[in-house]
C-alpha cells in the first residue's frame, strides 16, 4: 500500500496562500490530527475552514481551508488533501512539520504526477506535459502544454498504434501456416500500409524542430572586441540597464544571461566579455569563457563598432565565426553617415580575406535604438518555419522526438526486410519495436529507470 506524501505545491515565500498537498490511504488521518478532531470528515470536494493546532500546547497554529478528494476521483487516483493556509513560510513549514509526525513523508520531485500515472488517471506524456506548463515561457509554449496535457499527444499516436498492431497481426498470423508464403497481393497491400504508418510519425516528428524553438527557445551571444558596444546592445535589447556599462574596455568580465521573447520564441541573450588577448588573470577567464558560449550558442552575434576601423582583430572574431550560425552587428551607427557604405566596407573586407563570402550584417545603434527591430526579426528569422504559426500539434520534448525517429526507423527496417522476402519472424522485429516505442510517449511500455529520470526533472508538489 503507497504511503501518505505530502509536498507545498506552491512556491516558497511570503504570499497570500501557501497550498499543501497530501495523497495517500492516510491523507484524512492526517488531517484529522492536524485539526486535532478524530471524527473529522468534510465532505468531498467541498472547502471547510478548521483551525490546525499544535497538539501539545493546544494552540492554533492557523486558520485553514481544508479541501478532500476522495480516491478515485483525484489528481493521483488516490485520497488527496489540500490544505490553504497563509503563506506565511514558517506557517507553512510547522503544518508540514505537523503532518510529518503523524505519519506522512515528504513527497520526491514530480511523485504527485507519477502516482497519477501509475493509477490512470494520466499518461506519461500527459504528465510531462504538466511540467512543460509550469516552465513554460511564452503563451504559445503554454498552449502547447495544454494542447498536450489534454492528451492529444496520445490521440494522434492511437491511430498509428492500431494500424501497426493491425499489420503485426497480419503477420503473426502468416506464421500459424508457414508452409505457405504470404500472399504477393496481401504482401503489397501491408507495405503501403507501412508506408503511410512511417509517413504519418516522421510528419509528427518533423515539428519537433518547431516545437523545440517555442518552448525552449534560442540561445543568442554577443561577441567581439571590448567597448564595440555589446553591453549597451544587450541592454537595448532586454530594454533595461542590465549590463553596467562604462567607457573603459574589459568591463564585462563574465557573462551575463538574461531572457526575453521575439515574436513568442524564448530567448536566452548572453553578453561575454570583450575578445582580446589580455594580462588580467580575472579578464582572461572571461574571455575564455567567451569562446566557449559561442560554441554553446544557437546563434553568435558577432559586434562592430562602425564608428571605428575595421582591425585585423575584428576581421579575426568574423573569420573564427565562419562555421557557426551567427550575424554581424554594426553598432553605433548613429556616430556613421552612411549605413550603406559601411555595411558595403565590411563586406569588401571580409571577401579580401582569402576570399570569405559576405556575411549576414545588419547595422544598429543601442543608443538610440535605430535597427533595432531588424536586428530582432533577424535573429529568429533563420529558425522560424511555417510550423510556428500553424494550428497542428507540435512535438516539443526530445524525448517523443527520439521515439518517433527510432519508430519510423524500425517500420522502415521492416518494409525493406517484406520487399526483400524476409521471413515473417525477421519483418516483425522492427514493428514490435515500433510499438514498444510509441508506448514508450505515453508511458505504456516504459522502464522504471526512465520515469525516474523524467520525474526527477519535475518540482516538488506536482
Amino acid at each position: 500500500m503507497p504511503d501518505t506524501i505530502i509536498a507545498l505545491a506552491t512556491p516558497l515565500g511570503h504570499s497570500g496562500i501557501g497550498v499543501i498537498r497530501l495523497s495517500g490511504t492516510d491523507s484524512l488521518r492526517t488531517v484529522r490530527a492536524l485539526v486535532s478532531d478524530e471524527t473529522f470528515t468534510p465532505l468531498a470536494r467541498v472547502a471547510t475552514l478548521r483551525k490546525i493546532v499544535e497538539p501539545v500546547s493546544g494552540e492554533p497554529t492557523d486558520e485553514a481551508v481544508i479541501t478532500y478528494f476522495k480516491a478515485p476521483n483525484s489528481f493521483t487516483g488516490e485520497d488527496v488533501v489540500e490544505i490553504s493556509c497563509h503563506g506565511s513560510p514558517i506557517v507553512l513549514r510547522q503544518v508540514i512539520d505537523l503532518a510529518l509526525s503523524n505519519g506522512a513523508r515528504l513527497a520526491g520531485p514530480g511523485e504527485f504526477s507519477l502516482r497519477a500515472v501509475a493509477n490512470g488517471r494520466i499518461d506519461l506524456a500527459e504528465a510531462e506535459a504538466i511540467r512543460d506548463l509550469i516552465n513554460a515561457q511564452t503563451l504559445a509554449a503554454a498552449k502547447q502544454s495544454v494542447r498536450q496535457m489534454q492528451g492529444e499527444v496520445s490521440h494522434l499516436l492511437q491511430p498509428l498504434k492500431d494500424e501497426l498492431l493491425g499489420a503485426i497481426v497480419v503477420l503473426e498470423s502468416a506464421l500459424e501456416f508457414v508452409e505457405d508464403d504470404l500472399p504477393k497481393a496481401q504482401s503489397d497491400k501491408l507495405v503501403s500500409t507501412l508506408q503511410n504508418i512511417r509517413t504519418s510519425v516522421l510528419r509528427l516528428a518533423s515539428t519537433f524542430k518547431a516545437g523545440r524553438l517555442i518552448r525552449d527557445g534560442i540561445r543568442v551571444a554577443l561577441v567581439g572586441l571590448p567597448n564595440v558596444g555589446k553591453s549597451s546592445l544587450f541592454n537595448a535589447l532586454l530594454e533595461s540597464d542590465r549590463a553596467i556599462v562604462t567607457e573603459i574596455a574589459g568591463t564585462t568580465r563574465d557573462q551575463l544571461h538574461e531572457r526575453f521573447t521575439i515574436d513568442n520564441i524564448p530567448i536566452s541573450l548572453i553578453d561575454t566579455a570583450g575578445l582580446r588577448d589580455t594580462i588580467d588573470v580575472i579578464e582572461s577567464i572571461g574571455v575564455e569563457r567567451s569562446r566557449r558560449a559561442m560554441a554553446d550558442a544557437d546563434l553568435v552575434l558577432v559586434v562592430l563598432d562602425s564608428s571605428e576601423q575595421f582591425t585585423p582583430e575584428d576581421i579575426a572574431i568574423c573569420t573564427s565565426v565562419n562555421a557557426i550560425h551567427h550575424l554581424l552587428v554594426l553598432n553605433k551607427i548613429d556616430k556613421t553617415n552612411s549605413q550603406e557604405e559601411v555595411i558595403r566596407n565590411i563586406n569588401d573586407v571580409l571577401r579580401s580575406q582569402n576570399g570569405h563570402d559576405p556575411k549576414a550584417v545588419v547595422a544598429v545603434s543601442a543608443k538610440t535604438g535605430e535597427g533595432l527591430q531588424r536586428l530582432m526579426k533577424a535573429i529568429v528569422e533563420p529558425f522560424s518555419s511555417d510550423s510556428l504559426s500553424a494550428d497542428g500539434f507540435l512535438i516539443a520534448d526530445a524525448r517523443h522526438h527520439d521515439l518517433l525517429v527510432r519508430t519510423a526507423a524500425g517500420i522502415n527496417d521492416s518494409i525493406n526486410h517484406l520487399s526483400e522476402g524476409f521471413s515473417e519472424e525477421i519483418v516483425l522485429i522492427g514493428l514490435h519495436n515500433g510499438l514498444r516505442f510509441l508506448g514508450e510517449i505515453t508511458g505504456e511500455t516504459t522502464t522504471e529507470d526512465m520515469l525516474t529520470r523524467i520525474f526527477s526533472t519535475f518540482c516538488i508538489g506536482k
